[in-house]
């Protein structure tokens, strides 16, 4: 638990600074929002391009990591989608606070993930979290875009519109651009990856800052009901179904702990900027990230811990 914890706490710690920073050095939203701008669009691509461009997957069971995460994400997205009309009857939600409650079910915080990943496990975790990102976060935005597509406040935009927000996301071409050159062993000079590499290694950092920044802490005084529904799903439901299968599938050490790393981190704050940009309710997002992430410091040491008498 020492250990786990151990590692937990410098990346919450960082998330805390952010909050600090915001109500002191750095109050105005301006700052913010370029620092958000850069790290979205620039540097956390540039990590993502270089680490599963470099991952070294030889050790790494792709198939059985790959089923557990997408198996739990698939099972939770057909539930909602099954369940959406008695989901918003019951919490009393019009579309677009449908589509918050579908990211905040779903998305993962993959700032937390790697950060996390990297304390625990250092270059084999974050070979493993290299499978994670490669197939979860293609996944979860085109997800995602369809969702707010089809039930957001501009679901008049149709399917041009969602393929071109599926186009636009940098992080799926740049999981692209990452697994192309990983596959086909593409010769890229060396002085590029090492630039790539100084401009991911910030990203954790800055985007650790920007998710504290971010962080409404009004919204803890009275969550709404949906926000501790989809709460539950996303640090509960979706981590105890990822190891499930992971046992299931006979994944053991690094394979299984960064598993249980990547299901149950908080929701990632990329969908607040979706939600805004394709007519979510972004308010309600931000509440259900600022719930997640608080509870993400006590549940996520727990799984983890739990995991770890598991395995022992």
């Amino acid at each position: 638990m020492s250990g786990v914890l151990g590692a937990l706490i410098p990346v919450f710690l960082i998330i805390a600074l952010g909050q600090v920073l915001k109500r002191t050095l750095l109050p105005e939203d301006s700052h913010w929002v370029a620092l958000e701008r850069l790290t979205y669009f620039i540097l956390f691509p540039a990590l993502l391009i270089v680490s599963i461009s470099r991952a070294e997957l030889g050790h790494v069971k792709v198939f059985e990591v790959s089923a557990s995460l997408l198996g739990a994400i698939g099972l939770f997205a057909a539930l909602l989608t099954v369940l959406r009309k008695p989901i918003c009857r019951s919490f009393a939600l019009m579309g677009p606070s449908y589509t918050s409650v579908v990211q905040g079910s779903l998305r993962w915080n993959s700032y937390i993930a790697l950060a996390v990943s990297g304390s625990l496990a250092g270059t084999a975790g974050l070979a493993v979290a290299a499978v994670g990102l490669t197939v979860m976060i293609p996944t979860l935005n085109t997800i995602s875009v369809m969702v707010l597509a089809r039930h957001g406040e501009r679901a008049a935009g149709g399917n041009r519109s969602m393929l071109a927000q599926i186009v636009r996301n940098p992080f799926i071409w740049s999981c692209a651009v990452g697994a192309l050159i990983n596959a086909l062993h593409l010769p890229v000079p060396a002085v590029l990856l090492d630039f790539g590499d100084i401009l991911g290694r910030s990203s954790l950092a800055l985007g650790l800052l920007v998710v504290g920044a971010g962080l409404r802490l009004a919204d803890l005084r009275r969550p709404r009901p949906a926000t501790w529904f989809t709460s539950i799903i996303k640090l509960l439901g979706l981590p105890l179904v990822a190891i499930s299968i992971a046992l299931m599938l006979g994944l053991r050490d690094v394979d299984l702990l960064v598993v249980a790393v990547g299901a149950s981190v908080p929701s990632a704050p990329n969908g607040y900027v979706l939600a805004r940009q394709m007519g979510g309710d972004a308010p309600l997002l931000a509440e259900i990230l600022t719930v997640q992430t608080v509870l993400a410091a006590l549940t996520m040491p727990a799984i983890i811990a739990g995991l770890a008498h598991l395995a022992g």
